[in-house]
């Protein structure tokens, strides 16, 4: 992995953790509305790289289909996760699950094999990503299992899309489509659930939902295009960094203390992410 994919997905853990923020401060609103604005935001991004890229190749498609369902079942779970669950404890246990499993299904499905450092990285960023989760003796099962289920999801779409953007023949152009069609998707579920579209949110809210579509475009697109030149596990773990950036903008932005022990994990991420910057 070369200096500038590693570079540009750590720019792309950035821009997530900031959409996520962004969702997070529209506590007060529908967060399924904001949400799905958001994934408009990303299809409206997505429309240049679907019309001026070279269309996708047949083999890709089956993996479009597939990356669509796996994204709208993300984002339901997301949704639930943040509404049955503190942030502080859905955000980390989603994030830190998927960097395991992303790597553990790269080597049984792609056949990636990772060398002991570059496991080692990625397991001190798991550990590191988990253990900023606010976990209390008696809480209620249902939002850790919401969020290992959403990290499920977020490690099987990184899989497939992986294996789609190598198929493509252009892993743009597959990201574009994959945004495209998955707005559609989302938009068609609320409409489904809701009987109306999304309305009445306030102009705060609608232009953070489009904002932040274009940073998730912006996010999962550089990671789709480095999952198709770059082990997954690797691409997968450097990208949950966005925990360590989600941390210290809480602590600058939302008020949220950066407590020892939310220091120390960030440390360990910081230590995961360098040891794959050295042993890629």
């Amino acid at each position: 992995m070369t200096p500038t994919v590693i570079l540009l997905v750590l720019c792309a853990a950035l821009c997530h953790a900031s959409w996520n923020a962004m969702l997070k401060s529209t506590a007060s609103t529908d967060r399924k509305a904001v949400l799905t604005l958001m994934m408009v935001g990303a299809g409206l991004g997505g429309l240049p790289l679907a019309v001026l890229r070279p269309f996708p190749l047949p083999a890709s498609w089956v993996y479009v289909a597939l990356g669509v369902a796996l994204h709208v079942g993300y984002n339901v779970f997301l949704v639930r996760a943040y509404k049955v669950g503190d942030f502080g404890q859905s955000y980390p246990i989603a994030r830190g699950s998927s960097p395991m499993l992303v790597s553990i299904g790269a080597a049984l499905f792609v056949g990636e094999n990772m060398g002991l450092w570059v496991w080692l990285g990625v397991v001190l960023i798991s550990v590191g990503i988990f253990s900023l989760a606010e976990l209390r003796r008696g809480m209620p099962l249902a939002g850790p299992l919401t969020a290992v289920t959403t990290g499920a999801f977020i490690a099987a779409y990184t899989v497939v899309d992986g294996l789609g953007a190598r198929a493509a023949g252009d892993a743009l152009a597959y990201a574009g489509w994959l945004f495209v069609l998955d707005s559609l998707a989302m938009l068609l579920l609320y409409w489904y659930q809701h009987r109306a579209w999304p309305r009445n949110l306030g102009a705060r809210a609608i232009w953070t939902g489009l904002g932040g579509g274009v940073m998730s475009l912006a996010s999962y697109g550089i990671v789709i295009w480095a999952v198709a030149r770059a082990p997954m596990g690797t691409v997968s773990a450097l990208r949950e960094t966005s925990v360590l950036f989600a941390a210290l903008i809480g602590a600058l932005f939302l008020g949220e203390p950066l407590t020892l022990r939310r220091g120390l994990a960030c440390v360990l991420i910081a230590a995961g992410a360098m040891v794959l910057g050295f042993y890629h």
